[in-house]
């Protein structure tokens, strides 16, 4: 049986593409058709002019997010207190589901990358798990 928090293959999440070239590529997704949950809030990512940044460094107790990268590229890194998984961010249709109790990583950015983030809920401090040493006594509880 799967644990809630442990990182699935079937974790990519793939968006309508279509490409009218020369004039552009066009990429659809909707909440609880491509996305499996209600989008509450979106954000996004860019100016990642420091090639030896590391974002992320945290998990969420609760919260879902999908991590898309719209432009560029970047190393996306997941672990669920028992194994790591890499992932190569560089296809705007290809998401990237981060389940709650997942600790991410993204690094090696490209100088124009965009992260585009959708998550399952709003802002909240409380949900942010940012120790990894805490991470791991969470996860291990569950």
């Amino acid at each position: 049986m799967e644990s809630e928090n442990e990182i699935l293959d079937d974790d990519l999440v793939y968006l309508k593409a279509f490409s009218d070239a020369p004039n552009g590529q066009l990429f659809i997704g909707e909440g609880l058709k491509h996305v499996p949950f209600e989008i509450k809030r979106f954000y996004f990512i860019n100016k990642l002019e420091n090639p030896k940044a590391i974002r992320g460094k945290h998990a969420h107790k609760e919260l879902e997010q999908i991590m898309f990268c719209a432009n560029g590229s970047f190393e996306m890194t997941l672990d669920d207190g028992e194994k790591v998984k890499k992932f190569y961010m560089n296809n705007p249709s290809v998401g990237l589901r981060l389940r709650s109790r997942i600790w991410h990583e993204m690094s090696k950015f490209s100088p124009d990358c965009v992260i585009l983030v959708v998550t399952s809920d709003y802002h909240d401090e409380n949900d942010y798990i940012r120790d990894y040493a805490e991470f791991l006594k969470h996860v291990k509880k569950q």
